[in-house]
């Protein structure tokens, strides 16, 4: 079996650099000890990323710690939205229409299908390429929503409106085949480990429910 952690990065700071290059905020930093903590005994053979830094930024602490080197997939990159910035209203909007339609997308950005289709491609040379292994790969919230729908149709808008950052997916595959997806949430983890330093650092909080308490702030809907 080939278990891979696709690990959705923690909290960037879009306030400074472009899509490629946002850091992670000072809390965002803080959360990659929940990313290091959990993985630390998945006896992981490979660390993979997407070239964008806030997910490599988010794997790249645990590679060091267990004395592997991050290998950079440019297929596993974001979904482009435009060139141009839109705002919170127009996101909500826009993600809607994406999630209804897998073909929609704004002027020189990227459609869902077209999302999904060139990361399905990664993965499937990555299953190739690392049969049998254990993986962790450093991503992001459209990308792996994209990779959890196209073997889980099950998965809801709701569901990837509400994944916080960072979050964990485990997709278990035999060869090619898929065999199941297992979805956790590192700060539900944190919380229930009295008094260790994970959840002294990251401030500990219950994941987003979908359908319950307060909607999300952009930094959360924002899924890219």
């Amino acid at each position: 079996m080939t278990n891979i952690y696709f690990v959705r990065h923690a909290t960037p700071d879009r306030t400074h650099g472009t899509d490629a290059t946002y850091p992670l905020t000072p809390k965002g930093q803080q959360d990659v000890a929940m990313v290091t903590a959990y993985l630390q005994d998945k006896n992981i053979d490979a660390v993979l990323s997407s070239p964008f830094k806030r997910s490599y930024d988010t794997v790249v602490d645990f590679a060091k710690s267990v004395g592997l080197t991050v290998e950079v997939i440019e297929d596993f990159r974001e979904r482009k939205i435009s060139n141009e910035w839109i705002g919170e209203d127009e996101f909500r909007t826009f993600a809607k229409n994406q999630w209804a339609d897998h073909t929609y997308k704004l002027p020189d950005g990227e459609s869902y299908l077209e999302v999904q289709t060139r990361n399905i491609a990664a993965l499937t040379d990555v299953l190739t390429r690392y049969d049998g292994k254990n993986l962790v790969v450093g991503t992001h919230g459209t990308a792996l929503g994209s990779i959890i729908f196209f073997y889980d149709v099950s998965f809801t808008f709701e569901e990837w409106q509400a994944m916080p950052m960072p979050w964990v997916a485990k997709l278990t595959f035999d060869g090619q085949k898929f065999i199941s997806v297992e979805k956790i949430c590192l700060f539900q983890i944190a919380q229930s480990a009295p008094r260790s330093e994970t959840r002294k650092r990251s401030g500990a909080m219950p994941c987003v429910v979908a359908g319950v308490g307060a909607e999300p702030h952009l930094d959360e809907v924002l899924n890219v």
